[in-house]
């Protein structure tokens, strides 16, 4: 049987990690926030964002919707949720989201605090109180089928597609077999191989939501005035080798494996548990894709990247592979697989056993190279157009 040791939480979910989470409601309140997580110490992390305090509604429901995940995601042992005061998002109805799942939880408005130094100083204390009840918590044995693992692609080329991405693939069909749940994301790159993925949806209704969510992707880019398809990468990825977007997008969907598509959620919906492979409507932005997934419910992120990426999470691990041999000898210590050894005869299934395998030692503690570096970035995806509301 397939095993870590996890935090259980009163939801029933499981936790690979055991972070208090400080959450600034707004932009507003940001820079305070990893004050806050600096002055605190160890455990304690922010999610700090440029959305705005009275952002349109749509964009605000959106918002929202990721703070109340982020909150809830297992990883999340306790949480402060931070706000100026003057939000339309109301923080106690972010931290009643973070309550109803269990976890400790307090909120902290910096005009009551009485400003900058004085909320800054109640901050901290507050989170020491949080971390004393999240260190309440024990590691206790948990099945692989309780985890949902993330899957993104980021600075990719030509080694991306045959080696990096397909060795994730493999690794996540694996733990589709265990009776876990993958998701990956990135609508965008889907352009030019949704008939693929088409193929895969288990019925007609997914298949319709899948082709849907593509349209409305290729949409907005053209009332932006860009056509994607037919077009060119961006200049990185053709100068990693990859010359059309659909050759691209073959390559990045390779990073879900081969199973069934289940079902595909909007952007920081909730990811069912043992749900197999779902897919999550996000934009092309590495970050903000992330994001969406770890608001979801992900607790581990495997990021693929040939030409070299140093992108992390404040609140779920990010396990880095590589298909790229020059990446792996330049940029090792930020590198936690090398899948580019499929170039030297070793087979995608064997590298996805090791990715598999890594899977499950993170899962289990085990630190990734993003997080023993400290990168932590953080971003929401905004609902366009921006027109009607205030930015802060």
């Amino acid at each position: 049987m397939d095993e870590f040791e996890g935090y259980r939480r009163p939801d029933g979910t499981v936790g690979v990690r055991n972070r208090v989470a400080i959450i600034p409601v707004s932009v507003t309140a940001s820079s305070l926030a990893e004050r806050i997580a600096a002055d605190a110490g160890d455990g304690v992390v922010a999610t700090p964002h440029g959305m705005g305090s009275n952002q349109p509604t749509p964009a605000r429901e959106q918002t929202r919707r990721v703070l109340r995940g982020v909150g809830r995601n297992p990883n999340v042992g306790a949480a402060l949720v931070v706000a100026l005061g003057t939000e339309a998002i109301d923080a106690d109805d972010v931290a009643d989201a973070v309550a109803d799942a269990g976890r400790p939880v307090e909120t902290l408005r910096i005009r009551e605090a009485g400003g900058t130094a004085a909320a800054i100083e109640r901050g901290v204390d507050l989170a020491a109180s949080l971390r004393a009840d999240a260190d309440g918590a024990r590691r206790e044995s948990a099945d692989a089928a309780e985890l949902i693992f993330a899957v993104e692609c980021g600075g990719s080329d030509a080694t991306s597609g045959i080696a990096a991405n397909p060795a994730v693939g493999a690794a996540g069909d694996r733990l589709v077999a265990a009776g876990g749940t993958v998701s990956f994301s990135e609508t965008p790159e889907f352009i030019g191989a949704e008939h693929i993925l088409a193929e895969r949806c288990v019925d007609d209704e997914t298949r319709e939501r899948l082709l849907d969510r593509v349209e409305a992707r290729e949409d907005m880019a053209r009332e932006m005035g860009v056509d994607l398809r037919g077009a060119q990468p961006t200049p990185g990825n053709q100068e990693g080798g990859l010359t059309t977007i659909e050759e691209k997008s073959l390559g990045a969907i390779a990073k879900g494996g081969t199973t069934p598509v289940e079902g595909m959620v909007d952007y920081a919906e909730p990811l069912p548990q043992g749900a197999g492979l779902v897919l999550m409507d996000t934009p092309g932005y590495d970050v903000e894709s992330v994001v969406g997934k770890v608001a979801g419910g992900a607790q581990v992120v495997a990021f693929t990247t040939g030409r070299g990426s140093t992108t992390g999470n404040p609140v779920a691990p990010v396990i880095k592979v590589t298909g790229n041999p020059k990446t792996w000898d330049r940029m090792a210590n930020n590198i936690d697989v090398n899948a580019s050894t499929v170039m030297e005869g070793e087979s995608l299934s064997a590298i996805g056993e090791r990715i598999f395998g890594t899977l499950l030692d993170v899962a289990d503690g085990r630190r990734t190279e993003a997080e023993r570096r400290g990168l932590t970035e953080f971003a929401i995806n905004e609902v366009q157009p921006t027109t009607g509301g205030e930015r802060a």
